[in-house]
């Protein structure tokens, strides 16, 4: 009887590795990003066209800034040092993410001019309040580095809107006939 337990049990799991369903593995094949809330990564699902995901990331991305000062304002008890560089790694992760945007925005020549002009001017507002920090931050040791990582993507997500300025479409002009 234990035998044939067993050999059910090895046959299933041979059935289910082939088709990669182990439940080790499920997580593993998960595609949410693990810096946003259920609730984010439904917004994004939900959100109809580029534009309208490349304004919810840089959202985000404020969002875990405005998070990111205030947890340096009113340091909490436990586990600060790791919230402080939670924070800016999934800043950075929503920034990144806006910009992978815009790329495929201009891959699939959509409309996505209001998303590169919100972009443009969202990352010149986060690079001088990562800059104020880089400069003269409090208990810059603990998060040093993801504060560098983050200038250089915002630095470089602003070159990118930059570039994808002059690449976008121009909107369509209508004639009066």
């Amino acid at each position: 009887m234990k035998r044939k337990v067993l050999l059910a049990v090895l046959s299933t799991a041979a059935v289910f590795g082939a088709c990669g369903v182990l439940p080790g593995r499920a997580f593993a094949q998960r595609a949410d990003k693990d810096y946003l809330s259920s609730v984010e990564a439904e917004k994004i699902r939900d959100a109809e066209t580029t534009n309208d995901r490349i304004k919810l990331f840089l959202t985000f991305a404020e969002d875990r800034l405005t998070k990111f000062q205030y947890e340096l304002d009113h340091p909490s008890s436990n586990k600060h040092g790791e919230m402080l560089n939670y924070l800016m790694n999934s800043y950075i992760g929503c920034v990144d993410d806006a910009a992978d945007l815009i790329q495929l925005g201009l891959e699939k020549q959509d409309n996505i001019r209001q998303g590169i002009d919100l972009m443009a001017a969202k990352t010149k507002d986060f690079l001088e309040i990562l800059r104020k920090y880089a400069s003269s931050g409090p208990e810059m040791e603990t998060y040093k580095d993801n504060l560098d990582d983050a200038v250089e993507g915002t630095e470089d997500a602003l070159r990118e809107a930059e570039k994808a300025r002059k690449k976008a479409a121009p909107p369509p002009i209508r004639r009066k006939n």
